[in-house]
């Protein structure tokens, strides 16, 4: 539940998964799943990518929704005719014994609420070492790691062929042996093969075209921009190549501008670049370190260019709908024909052939910036591109200079991550559909989607309820936003092709695994997604399709399909157990359902309608009185400041309109399931009345 993301997915770490890479991977996606590839302006939106400040804000909002939740709950019980009884059962002893130790009882949750309810949990959970931050979610992900660790670790003769790949995957990245033998030669020889670097030898040709072709479409690096097939906007029942700002090697295009705030991760970061040139072969640092800074001044001009993502928001500005030709007039530094050619292959390209475009300013200027920068620096750079990605598949030399900068980038204490957790990841992150059936067997009840479902059910209800109470919302707008959450499909646990093991065969039969050679591995996976990418384009959208895998702890909300997600990752303790009181559950999972179901409904979910195309479906009263609403919440959220920094309230606005919108929900929630507690089915935890308010203000 972060912004949405429109580009390779997978950028800065998820807790859900993903190697502990600079530059993680980006997730396969195959013909049964979804192709989105979007970046924080209109992709799906997600819970786990988030910045340390708009965490600390999202917990604050969860702790309110839930203790109004966990409140009203008990203000119900008043009303029932006989006294409820107690409830002993396994599950809510455990449940009472984990909201007793995680709080702080010394503190007032008048003066500090979150303290009093987490002041416990905080004490007993101290952030590790190499983590920036440490929550439910990542406790959550630390378990779902050790369980994915003994699937791929323990082989059975039942296991799909898919599932074996992934074991295989596996078992290369744990053989440290080969990958130390192999050291930098694998990336080395690659670099040679796209015809050499000026960084580790003399460069002198011109194989601009040819090299951004491999690189883009056998790699999967974004150099300069980004290329990808995802659902059309304004026509969601059909796939389209999208073309978008990237390039950047920094999160953010601030690092790079302002230079006085970020001088020591700017210096940290040519110093990391320094490094892996003298790993790969590219001799004294006098030589190196001076093409490097070419290097990042030329990212700098790219962020000079860069759109910043608050002014990215409004995706009805934005979007623009060319043909091949007319791209080919507005960045003419690129042979756009050709290249589109050759990384769809077999598909035909034509003049006429449709591109949605965002940013054509950024473009224009990314193109002229192309025809005025040295061929050799170009190449410096692309090829910049690629070692970023793929260094951390070589050997420990590599893995300790990431950590290196990732310690100067978020302030996180050099740890000696177990190897099993760096392969578990990059396993998942790769691979994850593969290995889904197994994590799905080992942990995932198949009555849990319909427990699930009936939450969303009531979640839905009261998000409607808030809807009827919107005044400054006229009533066309208000059925039409009804009707758009009543169609809001709902994804749970995992997509069903995966449980076949015939269908999740096919999907990844032509991508081969090889025993002991991890580096080789990854890089054929990439070509691999690659290719599955590019045959979507001429199909049409599947509304069955996921792009999250289901170990990860996340979930999202997708605008072009107007549904929700929900990985059996997630569906765990603290925030969803079968043999919890359902007021438990509401309290957990609730919360995230509820804010995924805003985001239909924020800054940008709103310009979709319930079909998940792009088009003015509000009345303009009712978007302007929405526009007065949300400017009070960007200054708002504005002048609030955690740790000395402030927030970009605007930058932030769809999330914090999903938090709030959350929290509505939630203190509507209890008119839907008091019935139960009537009924008797809820019972109570056995805990002092003062603290009968807690079990949902621990997620």
């Amino acid at each position: 539940m972060a912004p949405r993301g429109r580009g390779p997915p997978r950028g800065p770490l998820l807790l859900g998964g993903g190697a502990p890479r600079l530059m993680p991977s980006p997730p396969f996606l195959p013909p049964s799943l979804q192709v989105n590839f979007r970046s924080p302006r209109s992709g799906q939106r997600c819970w786990a990518a988030r910045t340390q400040v708009e965490k600390r804000l999202v917990v604050l909002v969860v702790l309110l929704a839930a203790g109004l939740v966990a409140c009203l709950a008990a203000l119900g019980v008043q009303y029932r005719t006989r006294t409820p009884s107690v409830c002993l059962s396994e599950a809510c002893i455990s449940v009472t014994s984990s909201i007793l130790s995680s709080m702080d009882p010394t503190v007032d949750p008048c003066q500090d609420f979150f303290t009093y309810a987490c002041g416990g949990w905080i004490k007993a959970n101290p952030v590790p070492d190499g983590h920036s931050r440490w929550g439910t979610f990542s406790n959550l992900w630390e378990h779902n790691q050790a369980i994915i660790k003994h699937l791929l670790e323990n082989s059975t003769a039942s296991v799909s062929e898919a599932e074996r790949k992934a074991q295989v995957y596996y078992r290369a990245c744990m053989n440290e042996t080969r990958i130390e033998e192999l050291k930098a030669k694998p990336l080395m020889e690659l670099i040679e093969k796209l015809g050499g670097w000026n960084i580790t030898g003399p460069w002198d040709k011109d194989n601009f075209q040819d090299t951004l072709q491999v690189v883009t479409s056998h790699y999967r690096t974004s150099p300069f921009f980004s290329v990808y097939v995802s659902a059309d906007s304004k026509n969601s029942n059909s796939n389209v190549i999208q073309v978008d700002q990237s390039g950047l090697g920094l999160p953010s295009r601030d690092y790079y501008l302002n230079k006085t705030e970020n001088e020591k991760v700017l210096t940290g970061y040519l110093n990391y670049m320094v490094q892996l040139g003298k790993l790969l072969g590219g001799g004294d640092e006098d030589t190196i370190r001076p093409q490097m800074q070419q290097i990042l001044d030329f990212e700098t001009a790219l962020a000079n260019i860069t759109i910043p993502q608050e002014k990215r928001r409004d995706e009805e500005l934005i979007y623009h709908k060319v043909t091949a030709a007319e791209l080919q007039t507005l960045a003419p530094a690129i042979n756009w024909l050709p290249f589109l050619n050759a990384i769809f292959y077999p598909v035909e390209i034509n003049e006429s052939e449709p591109i949605v475009v965002y940013d054509k300013e950024y473009l224009g200027q990314v193109s002229t910036l192309i025809n005025n920068t040295d061929k050799c620096l170009l190449n410096n750079y692309m090829i910049w591109n690629l070692v970023r990605k793929t260094s951390s598949f070589l050997d420990q030399r590599f893995q300790d200079a990431d950590e290196k900068f990732m310690e100067v980038m978020y302030g996180t204490k050099k740890t000696c991550l177990p190897r099993w957790k760096f392969c578990v990841s990059d396993t998942e992150n790769t691979l994850g559909f593969a290995l889904g059936p197994m994590f799905v067997k080992a942990t995932f009840a198949e009555d849990s989607k319909n427990i699930a479902s009936e939450i969303i059910l009531e979640i839905k209800k009261a998000f409607e309820e808030s809807l009827s109470t919107l005044k400054w919302m006229d009533e066309d707008t208000r059925k039409s936003a009804k009707e758009k959450a009543d169609a809001i499909y709902n994804m749970i646990g995992y997509p069903n092709f995966i449980m076949d093991p015939k269908e999740l065969d096919k999907v990844f039969n032509d991508y081969t695994a090889v025993p002991d050679l991890y580096f080789e591995n990854a890089m054929r996976f990439f070509n691999f997604s690659w290719r599955v990418t590019a045959d979507q384009l001429r199909k049409a959208p599947n509304r069955d399709q996921w792009s999250m895998t289901p170990p990860m702890v996340n979930a999202y909300y997708s605008p072009t399909k107007n549904e929700i997600v929900f990985p059996a990752g997630i569906l765990q303790a603290p925030f969803y157990t079968r043999s919890s009181p359902n007021a438990l559950n509401f309290g957990g999972i609730g919360v995230v359902v509820g804010h995924e179901l805003t985001h239909a409904f924020d800054d940008q979910g709103r310009e979709y309608d319930k079909d998940g195309n792009l088009r003015p479906w509000w009345k303009n009263s009712s978007v302007e009185a929405f526009k007065q609403q949300t400017e009070c919440m960007v200054e708002q959220y504005g002048n609030y400041s955690v740790n000395g920094e402030l927030v970009n309230g605007r930058h932030t606005l769809g999330e914090n309109i999903a938090d709030n919108g959350g929290l509505k929900a939630a203190y509507r929630l209890p008119g839907h399931w008091l019935h139960l507690q009537l009924q008797g089915v809820l019972g109570t935890l056995p805990l002092p009345t003062r603290l009968a308010h807690e079990p949902s203000s621990q997620v």
